[in-house]
């Protein structure tokens, strides 16, 4: 018998883990394991579907609870049967397994009836990597998709006779679902027979074997905002994969990535970006062109005994707050520098100018004046 995967060992999380936590491995996971980065990676392949199991108990307090007491015992049908935690598969307490899930179900609203006209086909994911610069201004972007669509040959009717009529599917009765228990739950699955549905035909379509749909890839032109975070979503509704006839195409969710940058860095709203100066400029003050994001550039006035570390602001300089005619600031933060070659005239004139540091003349006009000498020779 396989052994069965932790999912928080999956997940590389502890088992007190937050919810928000378990959110952030798993997004973490999802992107380094996802298909669209590792082409023909088998291993990757099966590492996200794993990443994407663990996840989707682990998010689920319910679930979870019930994974934390009783391990993967309880997903399966009877708890294991009736050798398993506390013989579910006949009976709790005087309770049938079935009247059980009937009562999480009223409990929790679980497996509701949503009927086939609420039927929708499967959702679609895709990455996307923009840099920080792209994320600052917006961009479009065209990506291709690997989809499905309405079969060519039957217009997604699923029948080779587009004349013939649809029959109510036996096995769910045109509910186009079933239920399933799992464990002391009682969950609703799409019925195997015809798909959700709730229809069959009696003549299916050759090409697509009664599905209505077919393999596409599909060309979609995506908007990315301006002011994106990294890590975001963007839903497209209706551009995911066709359902066939009867069923609502699923949606497009677009995960963006934004990359980072040599000089600037974001903090929400706010760019951050390192300036180094002069020693002499950092001690007699200056005026210095900086470089903006958007490809500008600004002048900074820089005052006199300016230190490592300090932090010039400058306002709306920053990113759009998405949703909001808000825009964050730009902070400049210094660093100064020291001269590692120096001639001989330039080190007797700093020796000369540590003799005098502790002079009370050093407001005079000759010590300003030898200040600016300093600062011509360390200039060339």
């Amino acid at each position: 018998m396989a052994t069965q995967m932790d999912y928080y060992e999956t997940l590389s999380v502890s088992r007190s883990a937050s919810g928000e936590e378990i959110k952030k491995a798993y997004r973490k996971l999802a992107m380094r394991y996802h298909p669209d980065r590792n082409p023909g990676d088998e291993k990757a392949e099966l590492k996200f579907k794993e990443v994407n199991a663990a996840y989707e108990v682990l998010k689920d307090d319910q679930k979870r609870a019930a994974y934390d007491r009783f391990g993967h015992d309880a997903f399966q049908n009877g708890m294991g049967g009736s050798g398993g935690a506390g013989g579910f598969g006949g009976g709790f307490g005087g309770f049938d397994a079935g009247g059980l899930g009937d009562i999480f179900e009223q409990m929790f609203n679980m497996g509701g009836r949503r009927g086939r006209q609420q039927r929708q086909a499967e959702d679609v994911q895709v990455q996307v990597d923009i840099s920080l610069t792209e994320a600052f201004s917006g961009i479009s972007r065209e990506i291709e998709i690997a989809t499905r669509k309405a079969c060519s040959s039957c217009h997604g009717s699923g029948s080779a006779d587009p004349n013939a009529s649809r029959q109510t599917c036996q096995t769910c009765h045109g509910q186009g679902a079933v239920r399933v228990q799992q464990g002391f739950f009682v969950v609703e699955r799409p019925c195997p027979t015809c798909n959700g549905a709730g229809q069959t035909v009696s003549n299916p379509c050759h090409s697509c074997h009664g599905s209505g749909t077919e393999a596409a890839r599909e060309t979609v032109k995506i908007d990315i905002p301006a002011g994106i975070e990294d890590g975001t979503r963007i839903r497209v509704a209706g551009k995911g994969e066709a359902g066939g006839e009867g069923v609502q195409p699923g949606d497009l969710y677009v995960l963006v990535t934004v990359d980072s940058h040599s000089i600037f860095e974001r903090e929400g709203a706010n760019i951050h970006c390192r300036v180094p100066l002069r020693m002499t400029q950092a001690a007699l003050g200056d005026e210095i062109e900086v470089p903006l994001i958007d490809g500008g550039r600004t002048m900074v006035k820089i005052p006199a005994g300016t230190q490592t570390g300090d932090n010039f602001r400058l306002r709306g300089k920053g990113f759009s707050v998405l949703h909001s005619k808000a825009r964050g600031d730009m902070y400049i933060r210094i660093t100064v520098e020291t001269p590692s070659h120096l001639t001989k005239r330039q080190r007797e004139l700093l020796e000369e100018f540590e003799a005098e540091s502790g002079d009370h003349s050093k407001g005079s006009p000759e010590h300003t004046g030898f200040f600016a000498r300093v600062k011509k020779l360390l200039d060339r």
